[in-house]
């Protein structure tokens, strides 16, 4: 599983990517997470709003930081 924190590295973005990390290390998941910072990628995505959350390359949040339980619902779904 590929998990991608899409953002330029605001305190939001990095709260995200810390839920992420939790929820996966809470599950027991094995995967990669990954940060996106580049604006261009980004909005070549259809993202216009960050922090935005992609699983396997499909944008499941975006302009919200996800809760640790949002994402462990996301992520056992």
């Amino acid at each position: 599983m590929k998990i991608e924190i899409l953002g330029t590295g605001c305190p939001k973005c990095e709260a995200l990517a810390k839920n992420a990390e939790d929820a996966v290390r809470e599950l027991g998941l094995e995967a990669e997470i990954a940060k996106v910072t580049d604006i261009v990628e980004i909005a070549d995505r259809g993202v216009m709003m960050t922090p935005a959350l992609s699983v396997d390359g499909e944008i499941k949040f975006v302009g919200k930081v996800a809760t640790v339980e949002d994402l462990r619902r996301l992520l056992t779904s």
